[in-house]
């Protein structure tokens, strides 16, 4: 999500294509209808990798990140496995034309595995804060088989950099597991208020997608406060299944967020408004 010098939140996507491929797509959000709509860019911001690349199988979009008139878009990068379906990590593209145009900062991840993060990273929600910039991401930490095959368990840790680029891992975690049945979370959003309160909206699931909310004082310490989150699945429809992957944004004195829905938002994106989220 980014606001324009237009005030326009202009919306960075991802679509699949016939063999489940995610590339990022961009469009301009118009809220002023009674009922919302995205002009879709004929072309994306950013296409799958090289072969053999760890995006290969897929890009999706996480954040994007003013510097300025550079535009820092973190996204995660799928390639398939053999013993588990998928890996993914965290990757870089840069604009250095106030985002009209991204390249790739490299053809390798910036959250490589390492000693912290053994088996994959994804996910990126960054924020220079006071001159440091500081991320929150998500890192597995192991795989089990059940009954349907390998399941994954990832939950959201924080890394911090002077640049953007280069980042310090300790593994320190943010939002765990609440019960044996979560194995999950899908991308965090974060904001910092006027109050200097730092909140996060985030996915957790367990049977399926839910939509979560934490808070913490200094970024690092969060307190979970899920039923606050102020949305739930409906009664029927595109989202009575599962909602995911929130981002919350200001937009002329309202508190917005975009969603997905059922399967993964395979029919499109949700909006919802609150009298006040930050």
């Amino acid at each position: 999500m980014e606001l324009t010098d237009a005030d326009q939140p202009t919306v960075y996507f991802c679509a699949r294509d016939e063999a489940g491929r995610s590339r990022i797509a961009r469009g301009a959000l118009s809220l002023e209808q009674p009922v919302a709509r995205l002009a879709v860019e004929s072309q994306p911001v950013l296409d799958l990798g090289s072969m053999g690349a760890f995006d290969e199988s897929g890009v999706t979009t996480s954040c994007v990140v003013a510097d300025g008139s550079h535009r820092f878009l973190y996204y995660t990068g799928w390639s398939r496995g053999v013993t588990v379906p998928f890996y993914f990590y965290a990757g870089l593209a840069i604009s250095e034309d106030g985002g009209r145009s991204f390249a790739r900062h490299s053809r390798a991840p910036v959250l490589e595995r390492d000693a912290t993060d053994p088996y994959l990273t994804a996910s990126p929600w960054v924020l220079i804060d006071n001159g440091r910039w500081r991320m929150w991401y998500v890192s597995c930490v192991r795989w089990e088989v059940g009954e349907s095959g390998p399941r994954h368990y990832y939950h959201i840790r924080h890394a911090e950099s002077r640049d953007g680029i280069t980042w310090r891992r300790t593994g320190h975690v943010c939002i765990d597991f609440a019960t044996s049945a979560e194995h999950a979370f899908g991308r965090p959003c974060v904001r910092r208020g006027d109050d200097r309160i730092y909140r996060m909206w985030y996915s957790y699931r367990g049977a399926s997608y839910r939509i979560g909310y934490a808070e913490s004082r200094d970024g690092l310490a969060w307190t979970r406060h899920d039923a606050a989150a102020g949305i739930d699945v409906s009664p029927d429809g595109w989202d009575s299944e599962m909602i995911e992957y929130p981002a919350v944004f200001a937009w002329h004195g309202r508190d917005l967020m975009l969603y997905n829905g059922n399967d993964y938002g395979r029919t499109g994106l949700g909006l919802a408004e609150a009298a006040l989220l930050a």
